[in-house]
């Protein structure tokens, strides 16, 4: 029993936490350390490209990219969420060089801009065509 009381408070897990990287941080925090985390490797652009927006990957690193289906399956939306920086332009970079000027596919292509951060995508299921896109334009 005393083993195991010594064990608590060497190692005291908040109330809070949810996950046990919670627990490493504030057990690291506690003993006065500081936490240093590494830059994610694909967050920053390629040096010979410059945008004015800038599309943050989430929390598990992943693209933002997301798709919604209504209607059924007779409307399919594909959503990219917080985006920073100049949203129009994205739009515009997006409608210009997604598919070729004179394909199907770019006559299907409608983007609109949702709640000044947010685009909605829709005319087809190009949820892989986007996100290979912004993987070739270095986010």
């Amino acid at each position: 029993m005393l083993g195991l009381l010594a064990r608590q408070a060497a190692f005291h897990i908040p109330r809070n936490a949810r996950r046990l990287s919670e627990v490493v941080v504030a057990s690291s925090l506690a003993s006065g350390s500081t936490v240093a985390h590494p830059p994610h490797p694909t967050s920053s652009s390629s040096p010979s490209k410059t945008h004015s927006y800038f599309v943050p990957r989430n929390t598990k690193g992943n693209l933002p990219v997301y798709t919604d289906v209504r209607n059924a399956g007779g409307r399919y939306l594909v959503l990219i969420r917080n985006v920073e920086g100049n949203v129009s332009a994205l739009a515009k970079d997006l409608s210009n060089s997604l598919f070729e000027q004179d394909s199907d596919a770019a006559a299907r292509l409608k983007i609109q801009i949702n709640q000044s951060k947010h685009l909605t995508i829709t005319g087809g299921r190009w949820k892989n065509e986007v996100l290979e896109w912004l993987r070739r334009e270095g986010f």
